[in-house]
């Protein structure tokens, strides 16, 4: 992941997204609360979810995808550790050939990249942006999964 040299805030501006003095304002109410800047613009209504993560896509260098409109396998999933996908909030979507595609909500998680890239050995790991919302929803999903699993399993050992 290659990671552009313009900031977040500059790409919205580019884009017209936000304002100079919007961009100001946020940036200093951002040092007093110690949040994401997305989270302070988006909450005030100066920039919606979706542009948020266009920008944030272009300065990570990392494709934007839509998790409604994409096909999970669920079955993929199990290949990981329940607790790097729940804690780290990032999703295997899919595989082909050599490269497994990832869904992540932050591409600032460093710890979730590296752990996520080592749980997938041998396969290379290829990075997908998604909205956090959607994200939780897909994690919500996996959880019943993993349940349901469990209580099969549970029938099938009581049968034995």
């Amino acid at each position: 992941m290659q990671k552009s040299s313009k900031r977040i805030g500059e790409i919205l501006v580019e884009k017209g997204f936000i304002t100079e003095a919007q961009l100001h304002d946020v940036l200093v109410e951002q040092s007093f609360k110690k949040t994401f800047l997305g989270e302070l613009l988006i909450g005030k209504g100066w920039v919606s979810k979706r542009h948020f993560l266009e920008s944030l896509s272009e300065q990570f260098n990392i494709p934007l995808l839509n998790l409604k409109e994409q096909a999970v396998d669920m079955e993929l999933s199990q290949k990981f550790s329940s607790s790097l996908l729940l804690d780290q909030k990032c999703f295997p979507l899919f595989r082909n050939e050599d490269t497994l595609t990832v869904a992540i909500a932050n591409p600032l998680n460093a710890v979730a990249i590296s752990k996520i890239e080592e749980e997938a050995q041998p396969y290379r790991v290829s990075l997908v942006l998604v909205d956090d919302d959607d994200l939780k929803e897909l994690l919500e999903k996996y959880r019943q999964y993993v349940s349901q699993n469990i209580q099969r399993l549970l029938r099938k050992d009581k049968k034995i």
